[in-house]
């Protein structure tokens, strides 16, 4: 009896452990992320400037986050939603493709959406405004995962 006891105490304790380590939420691919981004002002199809603004854009907990879109327009963190989550091989290696977009109104009653597109450490998007339907501001960007310091 008192063996038994044991068993079913080890077993729980096992079962508990393994969903505790292998149960961490919802996090996406995405999650934690931070890139640094060269960001144009698009007008007319072309860069608004010949020199390109520094942006960071960090994803986290299911949100996203631009210093461009706070300073210059009051958006906060935003929610997204992963579009695309693939691998595919080039030249015999994998590679991972990530698509997202995100959208919201801020209190002036703009429009934002962002979309990017994360092809290994690389990123590119764009992040459009508009009001009532009227596009106001496009600014496109590419960049790289900022390395993480240990």
């Amino acid at each position: 009896m008192m063996l038994q006891t044991k068993s079913i105490i080890i077993a729980t304790t096992c079962v508990l452990t393994f969903s505790l380590f292998s149960f961490k939420g919802d996090k996406d691919a995405l999650n934690k992320k931070i890139f640094l981004l060269q960001v144009n002002e698009m007008k007319d199809g072309q860069p608004k400037s010949k020199k390109p603004m520094e942006d960071e854009l960090e994803f986290k907990d299911g949100k996203v986050f631009s210093n461009i879109l706070l300073d210059k327009h009051q958006f906060k963190w935003i929610k997204y939603t992963i579009t695309k989550d693939s691998t595919y091989e080039e030249e015999g290696e994998q590679k991972h493709l990530i698509e997202a977009m995100a959208s919201t109104t801020n209190e002036a009653n703009e429009l934002v959406e962002i979309t990017v597109s994360v092809d290994g450490f690389d990123i590119e998007g764009k992040y459009k405004l508009s009001k009532k339907d009227v596009q106001k501001k496009l600014y496109e960007f590419t960049g790289k995962e900022k390395v993480k310091k240990k």
